[in-house]
């Protein structure tokens, strides 16, 4: 059984994650913050892409007492998942996401990917080998499945969401849209890569819920299966 996965991006009110150079924005505060922590903590799992690790270094730990007591209640790790896509197995080994907190994580990467940087990440990750040139998606996502992850939240960035909406593995989007302006036409969006070209093939979404928070509007999307 392939995990559910919801995509949890905050944006700017023209659509872009971050700056052309992939550096960090503060796009939404305080409540949002709370917002995501909880929706972490209720999951098995979170998922980044390479690019966001190189870019923002995240630890993707469980920050809140009340939701890191939560998990301890329901008797799982403190700190979910952790999971980087990782092709070419570019991760540091000195990433935040393979030291800090408690909680198993894991690297998929490529067959291209080479054979030394794998024993040095298997040191302190669950490595896993998917795809040629590029992780299979789906495969990987057999493959967490297997382990018995049920549900992933999935942080980043805006090529990594754009495989998994194309492969049709995404079930859910929170979009927080905040009251700022990045622009730049290099800069990232929530779903990049390639892009759908024909109108047929637009992933469609059903719209479940609108809510203002702060000064910005949280849109909770369900994707049309």
């Amino acid at each position: 059984m392939r995990p559910y996965v919801i995509v949890n991006v905050a944006m700017s009110a023209d659509g872009k994650i971050s700056t052309r150079e992939r550096r960090q924005v503060r796009i939404s505060g305080k409540q949002d913050f709370s917002r995501v922590d909880r929706l972490k903590a209720e999951s098995d799992a979170v998922m980044v892409g390479i690019g966001t690790v190189l870019a923002d270094d995240p630890s993707l730990t469980v920050k809140s007492e009340e939701c890191r007591n939560y998990r301890r209640e329901k008797g799982f790790s403190i700190n979910p998942v952790r999971i980087v896509v990782d092709s070419s197995a570019r991760i540091p080994l000195e990433a935040s996401v393979l030291h800090k907190g408690e909680g198993k994580r894991v690297i998929a990467v490529s067959g291209k990917a080479a054979n030394t940087k794998i024993s040095l990440l298997e040191e302190k990750a669950t490595v896993l080998v998917s795809g040629e040139d590029d992780v299979d998606l789906p495969a990987l996502m057999d493959a967490l499945g297997g382990m018995g992850i049920r549900r992933i939240m999935v942080e980043g960035g805006g090529t990594l969401i754009a495989g998994l909406i194309g492969a049709g593995l995404v079930h859910e989007i929170y979009t927080f849209i905040g009251n700022i302006i990045i622009g730049g036409r290099d800069a990232p969006t929530l779903s990049d890569g390639n892009g759908f070209i024909s109108e047929p093939l637009f992933p469609r979404l059903s719209l479940l819920e609108a809510q203002r928070i702060e000064e910005g509007i949280l849109l909770h999307w369900k994707v049309m299966q």
